[in-house]
């Protein structure tokens, strides 16, 4: 598959095909009791705030401005859902993160047609913990400052009109940072050359991280979805980077 602006999509699609295949599905299994549990305990602490949440963040508004509130509750409401599936997401791959790292490891030997890595092994998955563990605080340490900003735009009045969207394309971003990393972390590509890859593909990393962004916001399908993440976007890996990286 070529990499080109739009393909974010058809990568998605050809990692939950990817993931379906008889010699994978046990790598799936794992990671998926991880995010049954992590969505399931989230789930029901997001459903008893949710209301004062959203209550929060909207804006007492004069009589003469009240219509605004039929587009700004639309807004706020899309706001907290984002912040809450992200938080998912993010605490999902964080205690699941060496089982991700393996099964993009397995991918890319279907992907390439040869295997560069070890067999699996509980002691190569022990092993391959705390890199991976690092990696995500790394990820977190991307995430956080940025969230903060806008986290505090959000409760600006005016700006925040703006807050939203930018959160929206934020989120995109990061859902292209967090699954493309799994390989480029698992082939030494180092931090700074993996964001430096993602900025050299943009639009198809952009594309990539629109579509799995809108696949984990869908209840239960999104259970599924993040494994097909790792898989797709360790195909996107593969096609950017015919040889295997070493950075």
């Amino acid at each position: 598959m070529s990499v080109n602006a739009f393909s974010g999509p058809d990568y998605l699609a050809a990692g939950f095909r990817m993931i379906s295949r008889p010699g994978l599905r046990r790598f799936v299994i794992l990671p998926l009791l991880i995010n049954i549990l992590v969505f399931t305990g989230l789930l029901w602490f997001a459903f008893s705030r949710f209301n004062g949440w959203v209550e929060a963040f909207v804006p007492n508004l004069p009589d003469w401005l009240s219509f605004l509130n039929y587009v700004l509750w639309p807004l706020f409401v899309a706001l907290v859902a984002l912040m809450v599936f992200f938080t998912f997401t993010t605490l999902a791959n964080l205690i699941a993160s060496p089982f991700n790292a393996f099964l993009a490891e397995k991918v890319e030997i279907v992907a390439r047609g040869k295997d560069p890595f070890p067999p699996f092994s509980w002691t190569e998955l022990a092993a391959m913990a705390p890199r991976t563990l690092w990696r995500e605080l790394r990820k977190l340490g991307y995430f956080l400052p940025r969230a903060l900003g806008l986290l505090i735009l959000s409760l600006i009045p005016g700006v925040n009109l703006v807050a939203a969207p930018l959160w929206l394309l934020f989120n995109v971003w990061m859902m292209a940072v967090q699954y493309i990393d799994y390989p480029a972390d698992n082939n030494k590509v180092s931090w700074p050359a993996m964001l430096y890859w993602l900025r050299q593909h943009r639009w198809a990393s952009l594309s990539f991280g629109g579509i799995t962004y809108l696949a984990v916001m869908v209840p239960l399908f999104n259970l599924l979805a993040m494994p097909a993440a790792i898989a797709g976007g360790t195909l996107l890996w593969v096609d950017g980077n015919p040889e295997t990286d070493s950075d």
